[in-house]
Protein backbone atom coordinates (compact mmCIF):
# COMPACT_ATOMS: atom_id res chain seq x y z
CA UNK A 1 0.00 0.00 0.00
CA UNK A 2 1.08 3.72 -0.67
CA UNK A 3 2.59 5.73 1.80
CA UNK A 4 0.45 9.02 2.18
CA UNK A 5 1.54 12.13 2.63
CA UNK A 6 -0.15 13.76 5.59
CA UNK A 7 1.41 17.31 6.74
CA UNK A 8 3.14 20.17 5.46
CA UNK A 9 5.52 22.66 7.34
CA UNK A 10 6.37 26.07 5.95
CA UNK A 11 9.27 27.21 8.37
CA UNK A 12 10.83 30.44 8.32
CA UNK A 13 12.21 33.47 10.83
CA UNK A 14 8.68 35.36 11.84
CA UNK A 15 6.13 32.39 12.28
CA UNK A 16 3.95 35.34 12.98
CA UNK A 17 4.29 36.56 9.51
CA UNK A 18 4.23 33.21 7.77
CA UNK A 19 0.80 32.55 9.45
CA UNK A 20 -1.16 35.96 8.65
CA UNK A 21 0.41 35.95 4.67
CA UNK A 22 -0.75 31.86 4.25
CA UNK A 23 -4.16 32.74 6.48
CA UNK A 24 -5.40 35.98 4.72
CA UNK A 25 -3.60 34.77 1.06
CA UNK A 26 -5.50 31.37 1.49
CA UNK A 27 -8.30 31.52 4.29
CA UNK A 28 -6.90 29.10 6.38
CA UNK A 29 -7.61 29.15 9.80
CA UNK A 30 -4.31 29.27 12.08
CA UNK A 31 -4.36 27.90 15.16
CA UNK A 32 -0.78 28.67 17.40
CA UNK A 33 -0.14 25.80 19.29
CA UNK A 34 3.50 26.76 20.61
CA UNK A 35 3.20 30.48 21.94
CA UNK A 36 3.68 32.23 18.32
CA UNK A 37 6.43 29.87 17.44
CA UNK A 38 4.15 27.28 15.65
CA UNK A 39 0.58 27.67 14.00
CA UNK A 40 -1.21 24.42 12.55
CA UNK A 41 -2.80 25.75 9.83
CA UNK A 42 -6.36 24.37 8.96
CA UNK A 43 -7.01 24.57 4.85
CA UNK A 44 -10.56 23.14 5.42
CA UNK A 45 -9.97 20.49 3.05
CA UNK A 46 -6.96 18.65 2.19
CA UNK A 47 -4.11 17.89 4.48
CA UNK A 48 -3.32 20.07 7.38
CA UNK A 49 0.07 21.65 8.06
CA UNK A 50 1.81 23.78 10.02
CA UNK A 51 3.88 27.33 10.22
CA UNK A 52 6.58 27.78 12.30
CA UNK A 53 9.64 29.67 13.53
CA UNK A 54 13.32 28.96 13.13
CA UNK A 55 14.94 32.03 13.29
CA UNK A 56 18.61 30.56 12.47
CA UNK A 57 16.93 29.40 9.15
CA UNK A 58 19.46 30.72 6.17
CA UNK A 59 16.33 31.15 3.43
CA UNK A 60 13.43 29.08 5.34
CA UNK A 61 12.07 25.53 3.75
CA UNK A 62 8.82 23.81 3.16
CA UNK A 63 8.24 20.04 4.17
CA UNK A 64 5.99 17.55 3.67
CA UNK A 65 5.38 14.40 5.54
CA UNK A 66 4.56 10.91 4.66
CA UNK A 67 2.83 8.49 6.81
CA UNK A 68 4.33 5.30 7.54
CA UNK A 69 3.80 1.89 9.44
CA UNK A 70 7.62 2.02 11.40
CA UNK A 71 10.07 5.21 10.85
CA UNK A 72 13.02 3.72 12.18
CA UNK A 73 12.57 1.08 9.86
CA UNK A 74 12.11 3.68 6.98
CA UNK A 75 15.35 5.50 8.14
CA UNK A 76 16.96 2.00 7.49
CA UNK A 77 15.74 1.72 4.04
CA UNK A 78 16.17 5.50 2.83
CA UNK A 79 19.90 5.56 4.21
CA UNK A 80 20.20 2.30 1.70
CA UNK A 81 18.79 4.51 -1.00
CA UNK A 82 21.40 7.23 -0.37
CA UNK A 83 19.28 9.75 1.83
CA UNK A 84 20.56 10.82 5.48
CA UNK A 85 18.94 10.66 8.99
CA UNK A 86 18.36 14.55 10.33
CA UNK A 87 16.01 13.55 12.96
CA UNK A 88 16.09 10.08 14.48
CA UNK A 89 12.14 9.38 15.82
CA UNK A 90 10.19 11.11 18.73
CA UNK A 91 7.10 11.60 19.76
CA UNK A 92 5.87 14.89 20.00
CA UNK A 93 4.26 15.97 23.18
CA UNK A 94 0.26 15.32 22.41
CA UNK A 95 1.13 13.90 18.84
CA UNK A 96 2.41 11.08 16.68
CA UNK A 97 5.85 10.17 16.71
CA UNK A 98 8.00 11.85 13.60
CA UNK A 99 11.23 11.88 11.99
CA UNK A 100 13.41 13.57 9.36
CA UNK A 101 15.77 12.73 6.54
CA UNK A 102 17.38 14.28 3.64
CA UNK A 103 17.11 12.64 0.38
CA UNK A 104 20.29 12.22 -1.54
CA UNK A 105 19.53 15.67 -2.99
CA UNK A 106 19.59 17.60 0.37
CA UNK A 107 15.64 18.11 0.44
CA UNK A 108 14.26 17.82 3.69
CA UNK A 109 11.23 15.50 3.96
CA UNK A 110 9.58 14.37 6.99
CA UNK A 111 8.41 10.51 8.10
CA UNK A 112 5.12 10.26 10.67
CA UNK A 113 3.81 6.98 12.19
CA UNK A 114 0.39 5.92 11.04
CA UNK A 115 -1.95 5.89 13.55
Amino acid sequence: MPNPVTHFEVVGKDAGALQRFYGEAFGWEMQDVMNGSYYMAHPGTGINGGVGADPESSGGRVTFYVEVEDPAATLEKISGLGGKTVQEPFDVPDGPTIALFSDPEGHLIGLVKAA
